[in-house]
Parts: C-alpha cells; structure tokens; sequence
C-alpha cells in the first residue's frame, strides 16, 4: 500500500507544473550580492514603522489589558473574538481559534515595545515557558495549564549599542539561543530552566553580567546577526545574516560547538552562496541514498532554495542552489517531515508587496518543494492565502503548518494532503487568529505592509500557541476542541 502511494505520489508531482529554474548569477550579483535587494526591503521597513511610531502605534500601555480575572477564555464565535465586548480595536476575525490570554509589551517588561522573535521549552514537570523578543531585550513567561501568560522577568540586550528590532530566537534543549542585529550583540545563551524557581510575584531582570550561561561572538564581523539556527542532534548553533556582506564569510552560514553551552566554540562556516536569511539544519534521513545521515542545512537565501551539506564544517559545499517563478525575496521554510525529507515549504517575504508572480494579487504564497532529490529539487505547486498580506515565519508540526504573516495573524495550514498532492490543491486553511483589526476593511481583507505579527511558537504539548507583534504584545491562542475533527 505505501509503495502504491508513494507512485501516485511521484506522477502526480511529474504532472504538477514546477515552476524552480536556474538563479540568474547576473540578477544575483546586481541585486542580491550587492545587498541592494536586502538594503531596499530593510528601508521600507524602517519607513513603514517609523510612520507607525510618529502615530503611537507602540505604546503598547494604550491597549487595554486582558482581564484574566473576568475572563477564562474567549471563544472564537460567528467568525470574531473579542475581550472588550462592542469595540472593534479589540475584535480580532478568527476561525477555530480561541483567545485564552493577550500580555502588552509593557506588561512584558519593555520600555519600547516592537515584538520580533519568540521560542519555548517545556520543562521536565510539564511546565511551559515562553522567550518573547523585543526591542530592547527578551521577555520571559510561563503559559500557564489555563493559557494564562505570567511574566516572570527579562534579559536586556546584551550591548549598549542602539537597539534593533531584529531579535531572534532558537531553542537548544532548556537553553535558548538570542541573536539579534545590534552592533557587539553576539548570541546570548541563557538556560530557560532558571525560570522555573522565578516568583511571579517578583519578576526578574537577568542580567548578561551574572546570568548569561554562554555568549558567542568571534564567528560574527561586528558582532550582528539576522537570525539564530540549532542542530540539537548534533549539538550546535548557526548564525546566520550576519553583516557585512563584504566579510571572508559573506554573511552566509558561521557554526558554533554547543556541547558545552557555557563555553561555545566556531566550528566554520561558509559564505559560498553570499548572504544566508535563514536556515533549517538537520539530518537528513529522506529518500536520497547519497546523502542519508548527512548533517544537511536547508538554506533561504534571498532568491533561491539553497541546500548545503555542512557534514565538515571546514568544507561546506552546496548541493544544489535554486530559483522559482516570481522569487523576490527568499524568506523562510521548514521541512514538512523531518524523519522522511521528501517535502519542504518555503515563503517569499517581498512577491506580495513587489507584485511578482504566483503573488502579483497581494495573497501570500506558500511554495511546495520536492526535496526527494537533493541535487535537483523541484517547485511541484503553492497554496495562495484567503486574505491579502505578506507572509514573514512558517513551522510544521505534524503536518500542519503555523504561519506568522504580519497583518493577517497566525494562519493554520492543514499539509497533510501534499505528499499525495504535491500541487497544494488539497491544501486547506483550518484555522486563523487576526492579530491586526485595523487593516480588516482593506480591500481583500487585509493590508500588503510590514506591521502586525513577526512570529510565534506552536510547539507546546498543550496545544497553546503564544503570537508575538511588534505593536501589541503577546496573544495566547489554542485550536478550537471541535475543530479537530475529524483529524
């Protein structure tokens, strides 16, 4: 029966209209190496937040606080949920998600708000604690067995540099790894488990003085890094992004020994295929024989797929590099299954906003990648989104996929149809949370800007997801009992 399936799979992927060809090395020297792609998205950003700055969009003591003494949860009814009754600044459009929590920024601790990454760990005992990003450092909570979010403290920055939105998070066992793109920032190394003996009722603030279990920086130029990856199997840290581009790694990938987290160690690294925005590292156990149980890194680098084998991590080499139809800016993706590697999914951050291909009308684009050839990918089909916006981080956990995009809040995509329909057609929406109410009059329900949600973390065992925005704070949602079935 499975080899049955799995050939119906493979003809229905040789039917499938791939839409992957060759990187143009022209367009790639012009706009991508040069950072001059990078520089322009970076400057809209930035022109973006500063207008919603000059308007308060920020200050997050604007927005009013979730009663948790009045309200256990809020259940997604007809279509809204809403923890301020008749207000439409608290009315947030959802779809079998309900609201159990929502901390501001500055409950969270922050003097300045602006939310970006966020990870979790779950301790021995059950207990669920949560790392959300800011401007100006990291705040720590637990997700309580009711969904409640109780701050227990914060890390500041660790340099004294100005501070930077771009603060992101990886978990490595109970530690989590803060790489942010602050000057002289390095990655801090803090242990989540400390939080456990932490009195609500008197928060902590750690310091990088006393309290960082590690730090790592003598891979990184200056000290910056876009974003922060982990290999637990093989016990180290990625840093990746890292400026500047003209460095003798080309701010592509630079790896750390995390044996001993106190005491890092760099490993390599490679600047092959220039800048690295993102990555997923892990071993592959897919169906190329060539490379079982090779230490392999799924690379999102600005305008293509690329794939390393980092198994020596003093000779990386690219397997295959690869473009697709209407890439703009390549952003982020998660393997689909990581104990059969067949399948990856990948977002691009700019075809929405840059009206390129597949994402021309504004809904943002879910590419679906068969990876069962390493050497020779293929782009076999996409999921177009229901409501206009831009689509920013994506993980899979057991076949459903958790996305981060912006204005339109976390968006739930049932995957489990694509090794047997490798064009997204049987791909379905299951459910969403509206973390942005501001933009639902838009035409096509939502806003084609930088503002709303940068991430979140669905990998807790109770079923708790915690959403982080730059604007608001930290909204803690869980999949309707209901809607489940049938699974």
């Amino acid at each position: 029966m499975r080899t049955s399936l799995f050939a119906l799979a493979a003809s229905l992927a040789a039917l499938a209209s791939a839409k992957e060809k060759a990187v143009d090395m022209k367009l790639k020297a012009e706009l991508y190496d040069s950072g001059a792609r990078h520089e322009h998205i970076m400057a809209l950003k930035h022109q973006t937040w500063a207008e919603l700055d000059a308007a308060g969009v920020y200050d997050s003591t604007q927005y009013e606080k979730f009663d948790s003494s009045k309200l256990d949860y809020v259940p997604c009814t007809k279509g809204y949920a809403s923890y301020v009754p008749n207000d439409p600044k608290y009315t947030f459009r959802c779809n079998n998600l309900d609201l159990y929590d929502f901390k501001t920024h500055a409950e969270l601790g922050s003097s300045s708000g602006r939310g970006a990454g966020s990870w979790g760990w779950t301790s021995p005992k059950g207990r669920e604690f949560v790392a959300i990003a800011q401007e100006d450092g990291t705040a720590f909570a637990e997700v309580t067995k009711k969904g409640k979010l109780v701050y227990l403290g914060r890390l500041p920055q660790y340099t004294t540099a100005q501070p930077s939105l771009w603060r992101e998070i990886k978990g490595y066992k109970s530690y989590i790894l803060i790489g942010s793109e602050a000057v002289d920032h390095g990655v801090q190394i803090f242990d989540l488990a400390k939080l456990q003996d932490v009195d609500p009722a008197s928060p902590k603030v750690f310091t990088n003085e006393n309290d960082l279990d590690g730090w790592w920086t003598e891979g990184l130029p200056v000290g910056r890094s876009h974003n922060v990856v982990t290999n637990e199997e093989k016990n180290y840290g990625v840093a990746v992004g890292f400026q500047p581009r003209t460095g003798p790694l080309r701010a592509g990938l630079v790896f750390f020994d995390l044996t001993d987290p106190k005491n890092p160690k760099t490993l390599g690294g490679s600047g092959e295929d220039g800048y690295v925005h993102d990555a997923q590292c892990i071993v592959y156990r897919g169906p190329d024989i060539k490379y079982y149980g090779k230490d392999i890194c799924y690379g999102y680098d600005e305008d293509s797929l690329t794939i390393f084998d980092v198994s020596d991590k003093q000779n990386i080499r690219i397997i295959s590099n690869t473009s697709y139809e209407g890439a703009s800016y390549t952003h982020q993706g998660w393997v689909l299954d990581p104990n059969w590697q067949r399948y990856l999914i990948l977002d691009d951050e700019y075809d929405e906003y840059d009206a390129a291909g597949l994402g021309a009308d504004g809904y943002p684009i879910t590419y679906i990648w068969d990876i069962s050839s390493l050497e020779k990918p293929k782009q076999t089909g996409h999921y177009k989104g229901l409501r206009r916006g831009i689509d920013h981080n994506q993980f899979i956990k057991d076949g459903f996929s958790y996305q981060s995009n912006y204005g339109l809040g976390l968006s739930i995509l049932d995957l489990r149809s694509v090794p047997l329909d490798p064009t997204g057609k049987r791909i379905k929406e299951v459910a969403y949370f509206d973390v942005h109410p501001e933009d639902d009059s838009a035409p096509g329900g939502g806003n084609v800007t930088f503002t709303g949600t940068w991430s979140h973390y669905p990998f807790f065992p109770s079923g708790y997801i915690v959403i982080n925005t730059m604007d608001r704070g930290a909204f803690v949602v869980k999949r309707t009992a209901a809607s489940w079935w049938p699974f």
